[in-house]
């Protein structure tokens, strides 16, 4: 068999559907119903797409917001708007007013593809087409032929927005080449993805984290299963029914999975390897003795892809330390200032619209404090970024303390994340705002921020500790 192209994700998807046209490509679980498309289903259904989206005016270079839950209209739009050199800028399906309506302006966005559950939210945003998902496909009669679009690793295909360290979420500009760089290092090296296996995401598709396990699957031939969500007390069991062999997880599940009670079918699986994002230290061994397989520690970004891993040369040494491991193979890593730098190939192209972020050379500074060892592993040592991470989210603290301070009581607001045992961190917000309620604060911000950033505490004072240059010293607030 020719080996699979990994110029682009339209080439990439057209070997896959020539390759294995009868082979599982996708499943979709939401708890009640299961659907399974083949590869070549995939691709009859991402050219029907297509089609409905040129009807609607798409082109080359233009950008479509997608909202969308779990369900295969998604990653169909996705690969649709590639088939015509476009990309996708996905929209979290709990944005609302403030939050939904930024990204659209930002990225420059006049068509969006939803489904009738947050059509309301998007309606409202001024110059924006809003279109059922479930009305895109032309499938009646011969679909026109679609326009010849001339795509490569340069071609943008997504725009992905990420909470930056202050302000609102910058735009990720992400190219096929981002992509393909990505997955290819996941079947190339650890943990070597291949046609025999079967992936699982619980993570909701607008994160990158679906998206590249899709990618993945697509260039190794292997089966993806996506769940509608992350449920702590059904995931082994839908690990098991799809006799899932790889997952890639976040901290706050392991968490959440072992505090489910123990089940005699705990090592009845056939999960060859988990990868995690900060797995518990103090955890470790424990989950792996509870499900009997090795969970290896990893580290990634929306910026910069897919970075540094332990694989299986040194997980046994690593179990328990909180180490990241090494950087992959097409990635360095090095340390200026205590701060952890990257550079490589399948890094994003910039923040849309914004300077350029990488300093000389090529290097992207992380934002997080880290060491390497003598043998070239990476340990986190903390986060320079003003950034809280709650179950997996990124929540800009700035964003928060914007939609705080435009409520008419509040006069200054500071809000930091402080530990949780399940979540990470939890959203604090400290105000000054006489005669407010934390109540009214609380559904102030729930009407315009996702609910992910909405300070679960509230802490009222007469005023907050200030720099000399008058702005919150957030240091002094514990």
């Amino acid at each position: 068999m020719a080996e699979p192209p990994r110029s682009d994700l339209v080439a990439l998807l057209d070997h896959a559907v020539g390759a294995w046209p009868d082979r599982p490509a996708w499943t979709f679980d939401d708890g009640t119903d299961v659907v399974t498309l083949t590869f070549a289903e995939v691709g009859a259904r991402v050219g029907a797409t297509a089609a409905g989206l040129v009807a609607r005016g798409v082109g080359s270079g233009d950008r479509v917001a997608v909202m969308l839950d779990n369900r295969p209209e998604l990653p169909l739009t996705w690969l649709a708007l590639h088939r015509l050199g476009a990309a996708m800028v996905p929209l979290n399906t709990r944005y609302r007013s403030v939050d939904a309506g930024h990204v659209v302006a930002d990225s420059g966005t006049r068509l969006a593809v939803t489904s009738p559950a947050y059509a309301e939210v998007l309606r409202g945003l001024p110059g924006l087409e809003v279109v059922d998902a479930a009305s895109l496909p032309v499938t009646e009669g011969a679909p026109s032929p679609l326009p010849a679009v001339e795509v490569d690793g340069r071609t943008t295909a997504n725009v992905q927005y990420t909470s930056g360290t202050t302000g609102r979420p910058k735009g990720c500009v992400l190219s096929h080449g981002y992509w393909t760089t990505l997955a290819g290092s996941l079947v190339d090296g650890f943990p070597r993805i291949g046609p025999d296996d079967v992936m699982l995401t619980a993570q909701p598709f607008y994160y990158i984290d679906p998206q590249w396990n899709l990618v993945t699957a697509m260039l190794a031939g292997a089966h993806l299963v996506v769940l509608d969500g992350f449920h702590p007390s059904t995931f082994w069991a839908k690990a098991r029914e799809h006799r899932v062999t790889y997952f890639y997880c976040l901290a706050s599940m392991p968490t959440l999975l072992m505090k489910m009670p123990p089940d005699p079918l705990d090592r009845d699986h056939r999960v060859r390897v988990v990868q995690c994002s900060a797995i518990p230290p103090s955890a470790h061994a424990a989950i792996e003795e509870r499900w009997g397989v090795g969970w290896y520690e990893c580290f990634g970004m929306t910026e910069t892809g897919a970075d540094i891993r332990v694989t299986d040369d040194d997980h046994d040494e690593l179990v328990g330390t909180g180490c990241l491991g090494r950087p992959a193979a097409h990635r360095e890593a090095r340390v200026v200032d205590g701060e952890l730098w990257l550079r490589g190939p399948g890094m994003m192209d910039g923040y849309l619209g914004l300077p350029d972020p990488f300093e000389e050379g090529g290097w992207f500074r992380t934002g997080d404090l880290a060491r390497i060892d003598d043998a070239g592993r990476v340990h986190l040592q903390g986060r320079l970024k003003d950034m809280i991470r709650r179950s997996g989210e990124n929540v800009a603290a700035h964003e928060v303390e914007e939609v705080l301070t435009a409520h008419p009581a509040v006069r200054l607001a500071a809000v930091v994340g402080v530990p949780d045992e399940v979540r990470g961190e939890e959203v604090r917000a400290y105000v000054v705002a006489p005669g407010a309620s934390a109540e009214e604060l609380t559904a102030w911000c729930r009407e315009r921020l996702a609910s992910f950033k909405v300070p679960t505490s509230w802490v009222f004072r007469d005023e907050l500790p200030l720099t000399a240059s008058h702005r919150v010293a957030k240091a002094q607030l514990a």
